[in-house]
């Protein structure tokens, strides 16, 4: 199996570069914010209790946020491999991932982090409001999540290079190039 994480800020471009990886690769998609989105859409009591911490920019229980991995992983098992996107956000989220992954005999190939200044970062996630109306994408909002993120969720990455599966990619320019980077970076867990 090929497990990649694709990591970044908000409006770094996980979501996009993650639906290329996908068409490339053939891995299952797991993204906590989709997840999430669905329970609020479904308006669940876990949907109504993450919209309210999901409109403040903050971060929804590692509990719950396992628990819905856990059972992507259980669902899909025969796939040749799962790309995570926005997670895990924690050092103990990346922790009880290796335990996930590992109860399937199964390991993290790759954390791949998408780089972007967070001016440009700001720009993206305010027009992204404009377009689609995410109650989420509003300045205040926007900056509480680029500092949470900075705050709580960069440690990973630390983790990671410790464990020498750390790849920095450059996450500015089109669309295609910034790919072509994350191709490269999966290419050298694969050889």
């Amino acid at each position: 199996m090929l497990n990649v994480i694709l990591f970044g800020p908000p409006g770094s471009g996980k979501g996009t570069q993650s639906e290329k990886v996908i068409e490339k690769y053939g891995l299952v998609h797991i993204s906590t914010g989709d997840l999430l989105r669905e329970e609020v859409a479904a308006q669940t009591d876990l949907g109504k209790q993450a919209k309210v911490i999901m409109d403040k920019g903050e971060l929804v229980s590692d509990t719950i946020v396992i628990g819905m991995i856990r059972n992507k992983l259980e669902e899909h098992q025969d796939s040749p491999g799962f790309i995570f996107d926005g997670f895990p956000r924690t050092v103990d989220q990346a922790r009880e991932l290796r335990k996930a992954l590992s109860d399937y005999d199964e390991r993290v190939g790759v954390m791949i982090s998408l780089e972007v200044a967070r001016e440009e970062l700001v720009k993206r996630l305010l027009n992204r409001g404009k377009e689609t109306g995410r109650s989420d994408d509003n300045l205040e909002t926007i900056n509480n999540r680029i500092d949470v993120y900075d705050r709580q969720t960069m440690p990973v990455t630390y983790y990671y290079d410790k464990m020498h599966k750390h790849a920095a990619v450059d996450g500015t320019g089109s669309v295609d190039k910034i790919f072509e980077r994350i191709v490269e970076a999966i290419s050298k867990v694969k050889s």
